[in-house]
């Protein structure tokens, strides 16, 4: 807890000038605008030229015209299918339809208006009952209203309701005898409740006319179709219908034992008599609709093909054509016809790129240096054509060998194609993230040209990636060897489970397929190793394999450092220390900042004795410069560094970082010196501006740059410190750090806050273990000329003047002077 309070201090400064801010936010905004519209045109480019070339490549016909053969000519050639077709098989074709027109159901109409007997039978019998009481009110009561006393003739219920009116409602032939009897007993309610409840089961079940001829039609069940609401149920047993005599014998059987001790047993049997006469077929066969539906099925059974695979032998040299050849060398020749070219192509180069399209949309980076660099594109570009072309080369070459070893298959010999060595260089130069969506990308188009073959998307896929995640630490090319010796071993282990899948478990096959696999992976290891230097030189890449042989200080570059700037050399080395602790904590690559804190100042040597840590005897060579002289001398060595650092092919990002690692910082000390020798001249001088004393940039635009920035100017005033405790080593490390911060060098790159109180951390502890107190031994240690002695017994190299003149005239709220700022 006791650290984290202090660092807390470092984000409390004041923050540049709302106009500043706006003027900084607007240019920054600008070039980020315009380097993304570069970005995106180029990798729109790329993305079409890519599907094109990728589709041209991928058809097969394009350069040659295929030979017309006719029935009985000798074949010129072997012919094998460029891709993956099928062949419909008629025979097979056909007995699947006649099948299916026999399993198609018949369709059977039911009527509802059977289930509406019901509804008739009641209206029939009420409405008789109505007319005979409408009849008898009528006698009661004459015109007058006086009673009348003479009765009812026969005949007159028929006037008001004749007999043909209740069979019409019920739909049945007339029958006198019945109605007589039904009239006589005024229509009875127990009468019209029996013959309902011997009607109601039937007619819900349905009844057919033939129930053998349903039976016979419907052996895979039966569409029961609904005339009315035109709605369709499958009934999968057609048994369950009655025919005429099921359905009497089962009314009849119902009637006897219907239990009415209040009906007569003549109308008991009225009822049985007008149920009977009721029952009439709901089910009926529909033979139209039924032909229909059979011809539908008939025509809704798909062609049966057999698959012809890409690479099949269609036909031999000097073997005579047969029907089936020419069956399969229509299908070849339809896919080869120049006339599809304008098709294919274009299909196909859609295809590719959206694949690329989606690649991009994963892979591509956020931040602005990153998408600036156009090279990325191009060599994923340049990798994808080159390991294209290897794939369709090997695969060529597999099928020829194949030819002359019986014994061998195309298949086995395509296992060792390296495609791992293409995601391999990209995890090695771009990351592993870019690295495992090339793996994907990469191993689809090799499956195309493989004819679309999963198990090798699956093969290709998996030692892509595994040879890629070997590249996250590539210290040595050592690694090289050691990842294609694991991704050949991986190999193995696919091959022979993918032979085994084609059931070649207990033949020789699998011992070549693992054979030729195992070669594949010791193939991409030497492809890899053999790729890296022409790569580095060809695209600008620093590895960390390069940067490990720039941090050798035998380098001649740092030899010569030592000798003409041994100050700058010592403080290269110092903040290399410290930037490789801080990277660790904050997630940059420790190796790239370190080396780039070796060359950050090389640009010293062309004039060392114009910075204070190679000064000796305390002369100043600043002290007979004008201000603006002075600090166009210091400006100049980081320009002075990038052109060195050029001419010894450091690599770019060391070169950035030598060109970044001032930013657009102010040169304090000189800049209110120039302000001051202007206030006391009488003469009007020209005024002075405060662009002149900034360094040119740009700011920081990594966490590597930005962390060497952080440790020049921390360690170049930890050298004022009089006595360099940790409570003011920690406070010195806060005033800097704040005070790059405050003002806007950091803007541009990726370090948070949480970061920058990490690094302070870092900071502090590196510089504690650097200035640890000593024993201070009791003899008189002698002072250096024009020095003082200094806490812990070591003379400071600067005189009292010289440290007056380099002290900053920015100075932080408790009032202390950071010394060199800007001179280190």
């Amino acid at each position: 807890m006791a650290e984290k309070k202090p660092g807390k201090k470092i984000w409390t400064g004041k923050p540049p000038k709302r106009g500043e801010q706006e003027r900084r936010l607007s240019i920054k905004n600008e070039t980020k605008g315009k380097s993304n519209a570069r970005y995106e045109l180029t990798r729109w480019g790329v993305t079409v030229f890519l599907s094109i070339i990728i589709a041209v490549l991928l058809y097969p016909g394009l350069l040659s015209k295929p030979k017309q053969y006719k029935l009985g000519d000798i074949a010129q050639r072997d012919i094998k299918a460029s891709h993956e077709f099928l062949i419909e098989d008629t025979t097979l074709t056909e007995k699947n339809r006649i099948k299916a027109v026999k399993e198609a159901p018949p369709v059977y109409d039911f009527d509802p208006s059977g289930s509406n007997a019901i509804n008739r039978i009641k209206e029939a019998f009420a409405t008789a009952r109505r007319s005979l009481a409408s009849l008898e009110k009528d006698q009661e009561i004459s015109p007058k209203g006086v009673s009348s006393s003479q009765p009812a003739k026969p005949g007159d219920t028929q006037e008001t309701f004749s007999k043909e009116k209740f069979y019409e409602i019920l739909e049945i032939p007339p029958d006198d005898t019945l109605f007589q009897k039904l009239e006589k007993s005024t229509f009875p309610v127990e009468v019209e409740n029996l013959v309902i409840r011997l009607l109601a089961p039937v007619l819900r079940k349905g009844i057919v006319l033939n129930k053998k001829e349903i039976l016979g039609h419907a052996t895979h069940g039966l569409v029961l179709h609904n005339i009315l609401n035109d709605r369709e149920i499958m009934v999968a047993d057609a048994s369950r219908f009655f025919d005429l005599t099921e359905a009497k014998r089962f009314i009849r059987q119902k009637w006897e034992k219907t239990n009415r001790p209040l009906l007569p047993p003549e109308l008991k049997q009225v009822g049985l008599t007008l149920a009977l006469a009721l029952l009439k077929p709901n089910v009926t066969f529909n033979k139209r609709e039924t032909e229909l539906r059979k011809d539908a099925a008939r025509k809704s059974v798909r062609p049966v093909y057999f698959k012809v695979k890409k690479g099949e032998m269609i036909v031999r040299e000097g073997e005579p054509i047969r029907e089936e050849h020419l069956l399969k060398l229509a299908e070849e020749y339809k896919f080869l016809n120049k006339d599809k070219f304008l098709g294919h192509i274009p299909a196909m180069a859609v295809l590719v790129g959206f694949l690329l399209f989606s690649f991009y949309l994963v892979t591509t980076p956020t931040t602005l240096q990153t998408m600036g660099k156009k090279r990325d594109l191009l060599f994923q570009a340049l990798i994808l054509i080159v390991f294209f072309l290897i794939a369709m080369a090997a695969n060529f070459i597999a099928s020829e060998i194949a030819r002359g070893f019986p014994f061998v298959t195309s298949r086995a010999l395509i296992f060792a194609i390296p495609i791992a060595s293409g995601p391999m260089l990209v995890s090695l130069f771009q990351g592993i993230r870019i690295a495992a969506g090339f793996s994907v990308l990469l191993s689809v188009l090799t499956a195309l040209v493989l004819g679309g073959q999963v198990e090798f998307f699956v093969y290709f896929l998996i030692g892509s990636l595994l040879a890629a995640h070997g590249m996250r630490e590539c210290r040595e090319r050592g690694v090289f060897i050691k990842t294609g010796l694991k991704v050949g071993l991986i190999n193995m282990v696919l091959a022979i489970a993918i032979e085994t899948l084609h059931g070649f478990f207990y033949t020789v096959e699998p011992l070549v397929a693992s054979a030729t696999a195992f070669f594949g992976g010791i193939l991409v290891a030497v492809i890899t190793t053999g790729s890296v230097p022409l790569i580095e030189m060809a695209f600008g890449y620093t590895t960390d394999i390069k940067l490990l042989e720039l941090a050798s200080l035998d380098q001649p570059l740092l030899r010569q450092l030592m000798v003409q700037a041994p100050g700058t050399y010592h403080h290269s080395v110092i903040v290399s220390q410290m930037v490789e602790a801080s990277a660790k904590a904050v997630g940059a690559n420790p190796l790239l900042a370190k080396v780039a804190a070796y060359y950050h100042d090389i640009g010293k040597m062309k004039k060392p004795l114009y910075f204070i840590e190679n000064q000796i005897n305390g002369q100043n060579k600043h002290e007979k410069l004008a201000p603006s002289m002075s600090s166009l001398i210091l400006i100049s060595h980081v320009k002075d560094g990038v052109e060195m650092a050029m001419k010894h092919k450091l690599g770019q990002p060391i070169i950035d970082i030598i060109r970044q690692h001032h930013g657009t910082s102010l040169i304090t000390y000189f800049y209110e010196k120039a302000k001051e020798q202007a206030e006391h001249r009488s003469d009007k001088a020209p005024q002075i501006k405060e662009e002149d004393f900034r360094y040119p940039g740009p700011k920081p635009q990594t966490k590597e740059a930005g962390l060497v920035m952080l440790a020049d100017a921390v360690q170049a005033a930890s050298k004022t410190l009089v006595d360099p405790t940790p409570a003011r080593i920690q406070g010195l490390v806060q005033r800097i750090i704040n005070r790059i911060f405050s003002d806007g060098q950091l803007d541009e790159c990726e370090l948070t806050l949480k970061d920058l109180h990490q690094i302070a951390k870092s900071f502090n502890k590196t510089l504690s273990g650097i200035f640890h107190q000593r024993i201070e031994y009791p003899e008189p240690m002698p002072k250096a000329p024009g020095g003082r002695k200094a806490a812990n017994g070591n003379t400071d190299q600067m005189a009292a003047g010289d440290s007056r003149n380099q002290r900053s005239g920015n100075k932080t709220k408790n009032g202390e002077s950071l010394r060199r700022l800007g001179l280190s």
